[in-house]
């Protein structure tokens, strides 16, 4: 696994990389959050270690800025002396996946990031999604279907990004719902307003709408136009 580090306590940092290092996982350190947030929207990581109190930018608003700004769904397993209700609550609620209590167990960290790896399937979501005429590049957020650019609201986005990960499969309303919404409070209604958008943006970019409806199930991005 490719994992970024961002702590600023030099002991603390040097002891996960130094560990994860050897355990055969690539990794990558930020000492601030300014650092941090430029390492996570430029780079491909499967896991992100993030410290909640940071110079530069703390961990709260890093993580708000790269879940509801650059859009980019990395596990992220927040590390934190701050143990009580509340701030595990605020940490989930900026977005975090996992959140891990200081002093903790460096194999405890590495067994919680290869768990948050899995539940995502095992993929990286930050490289380049293609198929056909449409692309999407997370890094950029740019999207372009048939040579025409394409501009989508977040969570419209979020959609597009979920079905491109894997072109021609099935996706239930309920997988979508919590790709998309995670444990928030969504509606079918909901996603298929958001899904209508997206249907609509594409059509009106490429001439037609490359994804499917498939009765009492879900929704399939196609793979080559309509004949």
């Amino acid at each position: 696994m490719h994992i970024l580090i961002v702590e600023d306590h030099p002991a603390i940092a040097t002891n996960l990389y130094d560990f994860l290092e050897a355990r055969g996982h690539i990794v990558d350190a930020a000492a601030d959050g300014i650092t941090g947030l430029h390492l996570a929207v430029t780079q491909r990581f499967d896991g992100i270690l993030l410290d909640l109190g940071l110079p530069g930018m703390d961990g709260i608003t890093l993580c708000r800025k790269l879940r509801r700004e650059a859009d980019i769904n990395t596990p992220i397993l927040m590390l934190t002396a701050r143990d009580t209700l509340n701030d595990k609550l605020k940490g989930f609620d900026g977005g975090a996946d996992d959140y891990l209590v200081k002093p903790f167990a460096l194999k405890e960290v590495e067994a919680r990031l290869i768990a948050m790896h899995k539940r995502r399937g095992g993929k990286v979501t930050n490289c380049l999604l293609k198929t056909g005429d449409l692309s999407f590049d997370p890094k950029t957020l740019f999207i372009q279907f048939a040579g025409a650019s394409v501009k989508l609201p977040r969570k419209s986005l979020r959609l597009l990004a979920v079905m491109l990960g894997e072109p021609g499969r099935v996706f239930s309303r309920r997988e979508l719902e919590w790709e998309v919404w995670g444990s928030e409070l969504a509606t079918s209604e909901t996603l298929r307003s958001h899904m209508h958008e997206l249907r609509r943006a594409l059509s009106r970019a490429g001439g037609y709408d490359p994804i499917e409806t498939v009765h009492r199930f879900g929704y399939r991005l196609i793979t080559h136009p309509p004949s």
